[in-house]
């Protein structure tokens, strides 16, 4: 990779973003071949005390979890504790009566049954029919409000009681009928938990977070890394920056009920780059083995039904990702064709993203990785985008 080209990663984000303001601070990491090309830092970490963004930093990684929880789920996989035809119910009862919510020939509603129970491949690839709460017109978002299952109940129950809940309320659509994002990695976890006997972060820290070395990720910040926590920020209506979540009160500083698979994840970059290495090497990092090589490749697969992408499939948007030129796998999002895409990529990358604009992706063509870390809320920014030019236009052979 060219030096001088990668540097115009940190010039777009310094001048576009840094300095007038639009995001405290931020974090880009570029891996190729095992090396790091290149990382740097930018701005402030917590604005209100101009504490600097450090390469250490710890970083609220909300949905930049569930491929920790996807990976977690697939190592009972490899134990042939589980199949991925096999209905959720055999693991959360509760789960036996869905129905499925639909509209009625005469404009009504009416529930009725499944065409199939939604499967533990449904629940990894959001195809089960679940929902996020995210739509307050959508009728069944609106009985997820009123059962309080919405993007604010992590901290009010855990993860089993949340699934049962899950079980009391109507699915969306058939499984595998649609692609919408949803609590799917949530039960997951709750499938690690029920499969494995061990309670979620338990069975993250010992299968996973203490093999790689990664000391700075769990679910809650402890008091010897707090001055390393950075401050979230969201945009508010006149544009300006406003603190979404203080480092110093933030409810990461104490454990909760609901650790959850599906974003309740903090994390640094040096922390990340080692869980996405493992994934890159083909599933062993410095002699720990967390998954076999074909299970990476089988995740890293398109599993939408028929091979359709995201464009044809999904129900709803979801913030900055695109949907053409999109699949979708155990856990990760997948490049199927860059030209629809409209941005330079691999076929076959693999990706996610997290509610604060944090992102990664990892492209087996190019034997690259690449890491972005900030905290802004709702952020309308395509940093992925972006990013994908400036790194690709980085490498010369």
């Amino acid at each position: 990779m060219d030096e001088a080209r990668l540097e115009r990663i940190g010039e777009h984000l310094r001048t576009r973003y840094v300095e007038p303001g639009k995001v405290a601070g931020c974090q880009a990491l570029v891996a190729r071949h095992g090396q790091v090309a290149y990382s740097e830092s930018f701005g402030l970490a917590d604005r209100e005390r101009g504490t600097p963004v450090r390469d250490d930093t710890i970083w609220r990684i909300y949905s930049m979890t569930k491929p920790i929880t996807s990976v977690a789920l697939m190592t009972l996989y490899e134990r042939g504790t589980f199949q991925l035809t096999d209905p959720v119910h055999r693991f959360i009862p509760e789960w036996s009566g869905l129905k499925v919510w639909e509209m009625d020939g005469a404009g009504g509603e009416r529930l009725v049954e499944p065409e199939r129970a939604p499967t533990v491949r449904d629940v990894l690839t959001h195809t089960a029919g679940l929902g996020y709460g995210f739509d307050a017109e959508d009728p069944v978002d609106k009985r997820y409000a009123e059962t309080m299952l919405t993007a604010d109940f992590r901290n009010q129950m855990t993860l089993e009681e949340m699934s049962r809940r899950l079980g009391d309320l109507p699915l969306r659509f058939h499984p595998g009928a649609h692609w919408r994002y949803s609590f799917g990695t949530d039960v997951c976890a709750r499938l690690v938990e029920v499969m494995s006997g061990r309670r979620f972060g338990d069975y993250l820290r010992e299968v996973i977070f203490d093999p790689l070395g990664m000391p700075d990720t769990g679910f809650v910040v402890p008091e010897s890394g707090r001055d390393r926590f950075a401050a979230n920020y969201y945009r508010s209506a006149d544009k300006e920056l406003v603190l979404f979540d203080d480092p110093a009160t933030s409810r990461y500083l104490e454990p909760r009920p609901m650790q959850s698979g599906g974003g309740g994840l903090v994390s640094t970059t040096p922390d990340y780059l080692r869980f996405l290495e493992m994934l890159r090497r083909g599933g062993e990092l410095d002699g720990a083995r967390i998954l076999g090589r074909n299970t990476i490749h089988y995740m890293a697969s398109n599993h939408l039904p028929g091979g359709a992408s995201l464009s044809s499939l999904a129900l709803g948007t979801l913030g900055q990702e695109p949907y053409a030129g999109i699949g979708f796998g155990l856990g990760f999002a997948v490049t199927l064709d860059p030209v629809e895409l409209q941005t330079i990529a691999s076929p076959g990358d693999y990706y996610w993203g997290g509610a604060a604009a944090t992102l990664f992706w990892i492209d087996p063509v190019e034997d690259m990785l690449v890491i972005f870390m900030v905290q802004h809320m709702g952020s309308p920014y395509n940093f992925r985008g972006q990013l994908q030019q400036l790194v690709h236009q980085a490498i010369v052979s």
